[in-house]
């Protein structure tokens, strides 16, 4: 039986090897990364096993358009390699979307594989005016309306927004995966 929890300072190690293994040690050097470092995530979720072994990892972070409208970015979303094909992915999308709308977000996006996000909802071509602060696949660059209408408004350069973690500068280990729930 897969849990979902919110993420917590004992599922650090594990998420950041499951991380490591499913997108590579260099994974930091992602356009996205730009938009995640030095923040802390909105929603940040794991699923864990019975025994309480982490399964799978999801984040949303705040990232804000050149006028300052707010969307959310999720990533990485990552399923340990023995529960992939189980459902866990999407219980874990499920869940993150599900609170994102709960908590009044208007829109969520992300870079990723279109055949699987697609059943989600998310789509392409619907962030023609909106760009990220490096190199990606235009094809790739997906959104989803929480709120009909949101992603029309969103334009220019995405940046970083929400709250700073100030603890990162300690380093991982003594950076603690707060989440800033919003409302």
């Amino acid at each position: 039986m897969i849990t979902i929890v919110d993420e917590a300072l004992e599922h650090f190690s594990a998420r950041e090897a499951l991380l490591d293994l499913g997108f590579g040690e260099d994974r930091h050097l992602k356009t996205c990364e730009r938009l995640r470092a030095g923040r802390i995530p909105v929603f940040a979720y794991v699923a864990l096993d019975e025994a309480g072994k982490l399964a799978g990892t999801v984040r949303l972070w705040s990232v804000q358009d050149e006028g300052g409208q707010s969307s959310l970015l999720l990533g990485p979303l990552a399923v340990a390699s023995e529960y992939r094909g189980r459902g866990v992915g999407d219980r874990l999308m499920r869940h993150a979307l599900n609170q994102a709308s709960t908590h009044g977000h208007g829109s969520v996006i992300l870079v990723g594989d279109p055949a699987y996000y697609e059943r989600f909802g998310f789509s392409s071509g619907k962030l023609a005016r909106v760009i990220l602060p490096g190199p990606f696949e235009q094809h790739r660059f997906l959104c989803l309306d929480l709120r009909p209408g949101h992603i029309r408004g969103l334009q220019g350069a995405l940046v970083a927004a929400g709250t700073v973690d100030v603890k990162q500068s300690l380093g991982p280990e003594k950076s603690f995966p707060f989440v800033a729930k919003t409302t």
